[in-house]
């Protein structure tokens, strides 16, 4: 074992203290939408990460489809990720927020008056989204957007990453994975459009350069990554015949901007389809740049996936949970504390802060 895990690694302006990157998690602990004293502890405690992302974070009103979770696009919530970010910076971290927009996957009744759920096309996802006020409810047609709202969209992204910076964040990193709005954009199973932001190839990519294009010229390249989950699975995503172009093409016109990184997951583990090889290694390679790998890492197969340049940085998402030093228990091989799946998404210290170290 070569130890590259623990080696410090340049990231665009910063310097991460080893290549462990805590990935984000949806933990619905924002009361109205706001985060408060609760996630800066959270996120402080597990501050031994080089970096780390937080849970998906809307940057508009229309992106709040889950119950609690956070947003960034008005003054108190730039406000409470003040304290967020003043606390990591203190225990020695660096953070990005994850910007989430949900699109088709929410509801109504997460979302705060006058907001909508929008997608691409009319297309409902699949299943059933929880809500505080009704329990479980279907997920609802969406409405399809138009040129004025994604033109909305895309201006939201970017201010909401200039509040990001002045909240003290080191980056921004765009969610475009998990079945969230870009990738809704990304996939035929919730794109069906024919006009410039559909159909083809460029079409389908469109959104999401769009987006980082603007980003990184109102915050910087440096500041902006983009998370990706090439295979489909979560929110109704599936793969199609042009899957493998789309994210190639994507690879190449994110080259061109400059990102600081692309984080790609594999949800396998989880029960949805793996990514190819090939595809990750041709992503990789046009792209060009840092390289986040996520799905179901240990240290073992961490250390190989940078031995073999894989990736650059691997992510771990659930053993954060309920190992706020895993940094020390991965070096160490100390045995891991099982978190408690009840209390993934309630409200309250339970299950969140309470894990001891050790």
């Amino acid at each position: 074992m070569t130890d590259l895990l623990f080696s410090e690694f340049k990231l665009g302006r910063i310097t991460l203290k080893n290549r462990v990157v805590m990935a984000p998690m949806t933990r619905s602990r924002a009361i109205g939408n706001v985060p408060g004293d609760l996630i800066a502890t959270y996120y402080a405690q597990r501050a031994d990460a080089g970096l780390l992302i937080t849970e998906g974070t809307s940057p508009s009103p229309d992106g709040l489809g889950y119950a609690r979770i956070p947003g960034l696009f008005d003054d108190a919530q730039q406000a409470g990720w003040k304290k967020v970010t003043d606390a990591v910076h203190a225990a020695g971290g660096h953070i990005f927020v994850q910007l989430m927009h949900t699109g088709r996957v929410g509801h109504e009744a997460n979302l705060p008056a006058g907001a909508r759920v929008l997608a691409p096309s009319a297309l409902a996802a699949p299943g059933e989204m929880y809500t505080d006020a009704k329990g479980m409810q279907p997920h609802p047609v969406p409405v399809a957007m138009t040129e004025a709202d994604i033109e909305k969209a895309i201006s939201e992204y970017v201010s909401s990453s200039q509040r990001a910076i002045a909240a003290g964040f080191d980056g921004v990193e765009l969610h475009g994975a998990n079945g969230y709005l870009i990738e809704q954009f990304l996939n035929v199973a919730s794109n069906q459009r024919t006009d410039r932001w559909g159909g083809s190839v460029e079409g389908r990519v469109r959104f999401a350069v769009e987006i980082a294009r603007r980003v990184t010229a109102a915050i910087g390249a440096d500041r902006v990554g983009l998370r990706l989950s090439p295979a489909g699975g979560p929110g109704g995503m599936v793969a199609d015949g042009d899957t493998e172009a789309v994210y190639l093409q994507l690879m190449k016109e994110l080259r061109t901007l400059g990102l600081v990184y692309v984080h790609v997951v594999d949800h396998s583990s989880m029960g949805a389809p793996k990514p190819s090889s090939s595809l990750l290694r041709g992503m990789r390679e046009a792209f060009g740049g840092t390289f986040i790998v996520a799905g179901n890492f240990d240290a073992a197969r961490a250390e190989a996936a940078l031995d073999g340049k894989y990736g650059d940085l691997v992510a771990f998402g659930r053993p954060f949970i309920g190992n706020p030093d895993l940094v020390t228990k991965l070096k160490t091989g100390g045995e891991l504390r099982a978190p408690d799946f009840k209390s993934f998404y309630t409200p309250g210290p339970e299950g969140y802060t309470d894990y001891p170290r050790g």
